[in-house]
């Protein structure tokens, strides 16, 4: 019964987890990569973007000699993307998330974290300019922050992720009770049998 209930824990974890993530980094086609930090300055961004590519998923890499980044509840960075007069995307970056950073090369400290801002629905082509600026964590030294676009990319279907919830907790509950029950059963060696009443031995 446990490797059934395993079984149910690896499919959760593959539906609910590794697919959502491989398709937000995998899916779709890069366009590219745009410095957004140059001689210790944010500068703005425009890209061209032509009708058809969306919809577009927009990454933020930044670059730093921090080991780990722990800013759940502080910003990191802030993004606003806009086409003409109008705020298309506004987010605040915490790159939280990102427990295993890239190394920029075996010979340098400086570790490349990625961060997603969000998608960005391309009706037609248009130029779009996107602003990067500091948030309220302090303490972080910033080498360098690249803006990463990705065209044609697929959102996440959620019910591929509730069923790998579901199977998920279904899995860990059932190797929860298995292993209980399992342990209830085994006989307790440390108890002595009860001596034979009739034959050798008898009391």
């Amino acid at each position: 019964m446990r490797k059934f209930f395993l079984l149910f824990i690896l499919a959760g974890v593959a539906l609910g987890l590794i697919y959502p993530w491989a398709v937000r980094n995998f899916s779709g086609e890069e366009l590219g990569t745009w410095h957004a930090y140059q001689d210790g300055r944010f500068k703005p961004v425009t890209v061209s973007l032509k009708a058809g590519t969306g919809p577009v998923r927009v990454f933020v890499d930044l670059t730093t000699n921090a080991d780990r980044i722990v800013a759940f509840d502080r910003t990191v960075l802030t993004l606003t993307a806009a086409a003409g007069n109008r705020t298309v995307l506004a987010e605040r970056l915490s790159f939280s998330g990102n427990p295993t950073p890239r190394e920029q090369s075996p010979q340098l400290t400086d570790k490349i974290f990625r961060d997603e801002a969000g998608l960005i629905e391309v009706d037609e082509a248009s130029t779009y300019v996107f602003t990067l600026g500091p948030g309220d964590a302090d303490n972080l030294q910033i080498k360098a922050v690249d803006l990463v676009l990705r065209s044609g990319a697929v959102v996440p279907d959620a019910r591929v992720r509730q069923v790998g919830f579901g199977s998920l907790a279904f899995g860990v509950i059932g190797m929860v009770l298995a292993i209980r029950f399992g342990r209830s059963r085994r006989p307790d060696k440390s108890e002595t049998p009860p001596k034979p009443r009739w034959g050798r031995g008898a009391v």
